[in-house]
């Protein structure tokens, strides 16, 4: 398999979680702000629509390989919050794992970051 095809199969495998839970969230705006005040988190649907756009709008970028670079600057630093701010309550193995999970996926983006989307992306026909 060529490099081009590797990244491209990277940045569907990292941009699928943010797709979906972006969708989720966005298509219940009411149970995403509900979920958020019950976890502590200020001006709820505030958060709700930010939260739901970043990760729409920040999974389909990736996936197509749209301001990659930035892109994957900005989600690496949502991993890396949403791990500190949601999932570090280590007492709960759920929460250890998906903090570790949110750090793994913030390499990623960091590493998609420095190295570029590849050939078969947007940005590469843009260029």
């Amino acid at each position: 398999m060529s490099t081009s095809a590797i990244v491209l199969v990277g940045r569907i495998l990292l941009s699928i979680i943010f797709i979906l839970a972006g969708f989720g969230k966005i298509t219940n705006l009411e149970g995403t702000a509900g979920y958020f005040a019950g976890s502590g988190l200020p001006v709820p649907m505030v958060t709700a629509v930010i939260v739901s756009i970043v990760e729409l709008v920040g999974g389909i970028f990736i996936l197509v390989g749209f301001f990659t670079r930035p892109t994957a600057y900005v989600l690496a630093a949502f991993c890396i919050a949403t791990a500190f701010i949601a999932h570090f309550n280590f007492a709960d193995m759920n929460q250890m794992i998906n903090f570790q999970k949110n750090f793994a996926m913030a390499g990623g983006f960091l590493v998609l970051a420095a190295f570029g989307p590849g050939a078969l992306s947007v940005d590469a026909r843009r260029a």
